[in-house]
């Protein structure tokens, strides 16, 4: 997707359920717990994945929404002003479906970082990958399953040594939103009246 944003400078969306994975991040890695929280991830029934953007561990339980928007650009500039824009838009589709989110996080989030949405909990965490062409602003959406994502985040932070609250985890179905609409709202608000290429919308 992103070669093909590079080649043809149409921006692209995807927004997927990923399959059941902790995903962890470069941190995550260089930590002396890293094996240990591998093994936990895994003994819990999650594949374990490594990703090139983001934070801190991440879990996806096979309902959890991800999205990834890829949009042409001409070098790092545009980073805040890219997370403003698609932060202000993951809002507007939470409000579609019920939920009138946030910006900011609880103490003991996971992930925890300056680019997430909030209500009754972190339901949104959004991280950025720039190269010279495209940049890439990603999300994860916790819809309908924040007590298993809690629950395998647990072991993993505590694996890592990184203080977590597993009341910290919201979702859309916590703060009464519909988790069956969360991934239409989001391809809507995402997309808007731009010509932007979808994929794997599910």
């Amino acid at each position: 997707m992103v070669d093909r944003v590079a080649g043809d400078g149409e921006p692209a969306l995807r927004v997927w359920r990923p399959h059941r994975q902790v995903a962890f991040g470069r941190r995550d890695r260089r930590s002396e717990g890293y094996d240990r929280a591998h093994e936990v991830a895994q003994a819990n029934g999650y594949a374990v994945l490594e990703r090139a953007v983001g934070g801190r561990a991440v879990a996806y339980t096979g309902s959890t929404v991800a999205f990834a928007l890829a949009e042409p650009t001409d070098g790092r500039g545009g980073i805040d002003d890219r997370y403003d824009r698609v932060s202000e838009l993951v809002q507007g589709a939470l409000a579609a479906v019920g939920v009138d989110a946030s910006e900011g996080e609880p103490p003991g989030s996971f992930c925890p970082g300056s680019h997430s949405l909030q209500a009754d909990g972190k339901l949104v965490g959004l991280a950025q990958r720039v190269r010279q062409d495209v940049a890439v602003t990603a999300a994860i959406v916790v819809v309908s399953d924040r007590d298993a994502v809690a629950a395998v985040l647990g072991p993993v932070y505590e694996a890592l040594g990184v203080p977590f609250d597993p009341e910290s985890v919201g979702s859309v179905a916590r703060a009464g939103g519909d988790p069956g609409a969360v991934v239409d709202a989001l391809a809507d608000a995402l997309t808007g009246s731009r010509t932007t290429q979808v994929e794997g919308v599910d």
